[in-house]
């Protein structure tokens, strides 16, 4: 086991690569752009579908009012996300590039929408059809977010523009600046667009999906869906956001299933698709990546060692809500080799079990979309329809995830109960984490100086959730003690466009590997940056006042 260990620790700076890389990163980011389109639509599909369960049916005139405002963000969302995606991909060119030589966002998202249409939507009789403009479109919009910023990219650093006198205003000069690249990116498309059609019969969003439906099929299988869930938590127990790997690679394959199992479930049939959102919310990751609720409440009630059973109090509630950052780097799980076993294979035995449960036994699978937020059982149960055995299935999820747990919990409990007897042990201390800090821990005296000017602390994580534990801390903190101290919580490239609005941004753990480019920026902008240590970052999260004066003194030092 501890070779295994050592030779996944070794791989670590190649599973740093794949998550750094700038294409996987603009689907991550831009579908986070897209999440509130989601959820609005999916909030309409509850208010219209879930009384149906019941026996009660709406008016047709209700039910196509409801509807409309779904066809109308969920069902455009690949032109969303083709825009997003773009322009974070946009965003990481222009970090590269010189500051008086950038690419235009606004143009590559105008550009970036008219190239996916030429590709994705044919003319019908009185207007466009819109089959591909929703999740079927997702693939092409893929391929129009890669294609357009590279386009872009080659004219704008070799400066190939149509040249304007100096007299003529910065703005009507960057419209002609963009209009060669425009120009060639549009008529690109369009050329290929004909000609493909005239060549295969059909547009290329429909070949392209008929292309990846072999993918997608394997990946709802046994094997996939082992793959997937288990190499989430692999990565995340060397230290790497696991879901900011894996989900880029899969959101397509979530999006057109979760909407194809809606469409099967109002036809009065079987919805069969694994591979949702809501797999990994409530299935995969119950409590968290590594399915780690039942481990929390196991730290929490029974430990008899005082370092879990301190972790488990301070974890139980952020994990019922799928923030496991806490007993990731608590207890520590992130490369403890006690804890390998259980944590890859929680979370692949809960997604089997749930195939099981959706293929053998005739259970609908996931048909809506909720917050990955929402308490994984009560999930599990919405986001089916309230299929009858949901019910049964939650319950037996937690049992299993005890079964697998138990044994390596009581291994570790006893570890650590020999260890404190031998050491001591005080419940405000926490074990060391194996990620460094990037920054060294700074605390100042016990009452920290108040300023008159007010300081804007900015912490960042993958989603927001588990930055927001530090945010909140910290603001309590400058509170309790009259520190002028704002703080608030983003998720990682949210906060590109407002770096200047903050004296510090610190960096979650679970982001470690991405300090190196935060620092660049904030450097850039005369920006403190931090990162902390997951032992660090812990204690910060139960300590306002010790997470206020590491705030300040990271603001003071030089």
């Amino acid at each position: 086991m501890e070779q295994l260990i050592k030779l996944i620790e070794k791989m670590k700076p190649f599973f740093e690569k794949i998550s750094n890389n700038p294409y996987l990163r603009s689907i991550r980011d831009g579908f986070i752009s897209c999440i509130p389109v989601v959820l609005f639509s999916s909030l309409f599909i509850l208010i219209a579908c879930v009384p149906e369960i019941f026996g009660y049916k709406w008016s047709s005139t209700v039910n196509a009012t409801l509807w409309q405002a779904y066809n109308y963000s969920m069902g455009i969302l690949s032109i969303l996300m083709v825009a997003t995606i773009a322009k974070s991909l946009t965003d990481n060119f222009n970090q590269k590039m010189p500051k008086l030589r950038q690419i235009n966002p606004i143009s590559i998202m105008i550009v970036s929408i008219v190239c996916f249409l030429l590709l994705s939507v044919d003319s019908v009789k009185g207007g466009f059809s819109a089959e591909y403009m929703g999740t079927k479109g997702l693939l092409s919009a893929f391929v129009v977010a890669f294609i357009i910023p590279n386009i872009y990219k080659f004219f704008v650093k070799r400066n190939i523009t149509i040249k304007l006198p100096d007299e003529v205003p910065h703005n009507i000069a960057q419209t002609f600046a963009d209009l060669i690249p425009l120009a060639i990116s549009v008529l690109v498309f369009w050329a290929f667009s004909i000609a493909f059609k005239h060549v295969f019969g059909h547009i290329f969003s429909a070949w392209i999906l008929d292309v990846f439906k072999p993918l997608f099929t394997a990946a709802d299988g046994y094997t996939g869906i082992a793959i997937i869930y288990g190499a989430m938590a692999m990565f995340w127990f060397v230290g790497i956001h696991g879901p900011s790997i894996v989900e880029p690679a899969v959101t397509a394959i979530y999006i057109a299933n979760v909407e194809a199992n809606l469409k099967a479930f109002q036809a009065g049939t079987h919805a069969a698709h694994i591979l949702t959102h809501g797999t990994s919310y409530f299935v995969a990751t119950l409590g968290g990546t590594g399915a780690t609720l039942m481990f929390a409440a196991m730290c929490a009630f029974i430990a008899k060692s005082k370092q879990l059973r301190a972790v488990g109090k301070t974890s139980i509630i952020p994990v019922l809500f799928a923030v496991n950052e806490p007993i990731l780097f608590g207890a520590p799980i992130v490369l403890n080799p006690v804890m390998f076993v259980p944590f890859i294979l929680a979370p692949i035995a809960n997604v089997w079990l749930f195939k099981f449960f959706v293929d053998g036994l005739g259970m609908n699978s996931f048909i809506y979309i909720l917050p990955w937020t929402t308490p994984g059982t009560i999930g599990l149960i919405i986001a089916t329809g309230f299929a009858k055995l949901a019910f049964v299935l939650a319950p037996l999820l937690l049992i299993v995830d005890t079964v697998i747990y138990y044994p390596f919990f009581r291994v570790y409990d006893k570890q650590l109960v020999d260890r404190e007897a031998a050491h001591g042990y005080s419940e405000e201390d926490l074990p060391s984490a194996p990620i460094p800090d990037a920054v060294p821990s700074l605390y100042a005296a016990d009452k920290p100086s108040a300023s008159s000017k007010e300081l804007n602390v900015l912490v960042l994580c993958a989603s927001g959730a588990t930055s927001s534990m530090l945010a909140k801390s910290i603001a309590k903190g400058a509170k309790a003690l009259g520190v002028a101290m704002d703080s608030i919580a983003m998720a990682y490239g949210q906060h590109k466009e407002k770096i200047t609005d903050f004296d510090l941004i610190i960096l979650a753990p679970q982001m470690a590997s991405m300090y190196d480019e935060l620092k660049h920026d904030c450097d850039e902008k005369g920006v403190k940056s931090a990162t902390t240590s997951g032992r660090e970052y812990v204690k910060l999260t139960r300590d306002p006042k010790a997470a206020l004066n590491f705030a300040l003194n990271l603001l003071s030092n030089s």
